[in-house]
Formats: C-alpha cells, structure tokens, sequence
C-alpha cells in the first residue's frame, strides 16, 4: 500500500495579460503533440493523454483517507459533473488539464481495489477511459510526482476518489 503525501505550501503568482496569453498557447501547443509514450509505459508527465499499454488502479493512504491511485502511485481524481457510466463531460479542452487514463487494454484490479467496480467507457472522439464505479478517472497536471494530490477540490469539481468509488470531497 502506498502513502500519498500531502500538498505543502503554496503561493500565488499573477502574471501580466501578454505572460498568461503565452503559458496558455504553451499549454495548449503541448496537450496538442508531444513526444510519443514509451511502449509498455503509463502517462509519462502529469499532462500525456495517450493510451497506456496496460495499468492497473490501486488504493493509497492519503490525508483524505483510501484513495485510487495508478500503478505509479498518481492520484487519480473525479468530476463531479461526470454522470456515473456516461462519457466523461471533460472534453478536449478539460482533458489537457485533466488527463483521461485511457489504457489500451483493460485497467488490472490492484492492491485494495474492488475488481467489480472497475470498468470501462467510451470518450466522445472514441477513446476507451477507465473508470470506477461508473466514474471516469482522471489524471491532474498540477500533480508533478506520485503522490501529490494537488488537484483535490479545484474548482469545487474534481476530487479523490475513494475505494468505495465515491468522491472524497474534503477540503484540502
């Protein structure tokens, strides 16, 4: 069982009206090309959207209790306007801030995980997404190494998951 850690302190940068223009065409260049995933590799950064060869989801301490995490150990999250066992609402423009896991083949039942609950479902352009307990799970770029949980509450829309399937909606 792994430990997840929590968030340390932030601070707030403001950036000047040109400075946020150029982070926003850099971020939407980047969720657009990239280089290719490494065969038989997971997401390769917080923001890879490509397909996995395999994966497995498995359950972690964290300081919002047992949450889902990925074979490396990142958080994986849920949206609150997802409709459990529906294609996600995040769509292209989300999923460059919220990476689908979208293994090529079936997502593996790991350590502490309810096999049953774990599935799988069609995205909009046609790409399967693992989900859990009909909820589609997520990745967060703000999340740079496994165990961050850093997208916990943003917008007051995405959170942990737990082991039972049920979103974790504690304040971070």
């Amino acid at each position: 069982m792994r430990s997840i850690r929590p968030r340390t302190g932030t601070t707030t940068t403001l950036l000047s009206a040109p400075a946020a223009a150029a982070v926003l065409a850099l971020l939407v260049l980047t969720a657009c090309g990239g280089p290719e995933p490494e065969p038989g590799g997971g997401p390769s950064g917080p923001a890879a959207t490509s397909p996995a060869t395999a994966a497995s989801v498995e359950v972690a301490d964290s300081p919002f209790g047992r949450i889902l995490v990925d074979d490396s150990g990142r958080t994986l999250y849920g949206f609150t306007r997802d409709k459990p066992g529906a294609a996600s609402a995040c769509g292209a423009d989300c999923t460059a801030v919220w990476p689908a896991l979208t293994p090529a083949q079936a997502v593996r039942a790991g350590s502490g995980v309810n096999a049953s609950l774990l599935t799988r479902t069609s995205r909009s352009e046609g790409a399967e997404q693992a989900a859990y307990g009909g909820r589609p799970l997520h990745y967060y770029v703000g999340d740079a190494s496994p165990g961050d949980v850093n997208g916990q509450g943003l917008d007051g829309e995405w959170f942990v998951i737990g082991a039972d399937g049920q979103l974790i909606q504690k304040a971070p």
